[in-house]
């Protein structure tokens, strides 16, 4: 009569996982970790790089438009006019350092900026001179 409850306990006892089995699923999930982590981080990197440059390229037409649209060239030039008048998509950009003849675009995704010192600037990711 004493065999049954004991060794219905013994059963019970001998269901879980041991230390060593949970130790080595931890084991293994800090392992992958460590690789996906860093991954995720340069993917999302240059992901915003190629979003900030292309902010950029995606605002020189509108502003080309602008130009051409008045006579004072790029004078009175603001996101806000080109969004309304030549490209809703324009987005993340701002324009300062305007002149009738020269402007100056930046865009900021993340901690990654491009800059086109315009027109006859390239897109570049460092902050030209005299912007």
């Amino acid at each position: 009569m004493l065999d049954r409850p004991l060794g219905r306990l013994r059963y019970v006892g001998e269901r879980g996982f041991t230390l060593i089995e949970l130790l080595i699923v931890m084991l293994l999930l800090s392992i992958l970790l460590t690789i996906a982590v860093p991954s995720y981080m340069s993917f999302k990197d240059r992901a915003n790089d190629k979003a900030a440059h292309a902010n950029v390229r995606a605002a020189i037409p509108g502003l080309i438009a602008y130009s051409a649209d008045h006579k004072t060239g790029y004078v009175g030039v603001t996101v806000a006019k080109l969004q309304a008048s030549y490209d809703a998509r324009i987005k993340n950009i701002t324009v300062y350092n305007v002149t009738s003849t020269l402007y100056c675009l930046r865009s900021q995704v993340g901690i990654r900026v491009w800059y086109k010192k315009g027109p006859l600037g390239d897109v570049v990711a460092a902050k030209p001179s005299g912007c």
